[in-house]
């Protein structure tokens, strides 16, 4: 929010949300991935989701978690 001359506080106009958790299709995006390899590591487990009533939805913080296990694994893999 920006504040105007008078004190009063503005909503910018073009301001996206910040989404706490994402679609499967949404997730996939963020990651540069296919929605189907997205689906697979939701069900598998590898990627946590939860579920919002009967969605499934994933948290963002999920995602980072997920991208740093593969870079601590491919890490520990080159050390061996």
């Amino acid at each position: 929010m920006t504040t105007d001359l008078s004190g009063d506080a503005a909503e910018i106009p073009d301001a996206q949300p910040i989404r706490l958790v994402l679609t499967i299709e949404q997730a996939a995006r963020r990651l540069g991935i296919g929605r189907t390899l997205m689906y697979s590591l939701v069900m598998s487990g590898e990627v946590e989701s939860v579920m919002i009533g009967r969605l499934r939805r994933i948290p963002v913080e999920c995602l980072a978690e997920y991208v740093t296990k593969l870079r601590n694994t491919q890490q520990t893999d080159k050390a061996a």
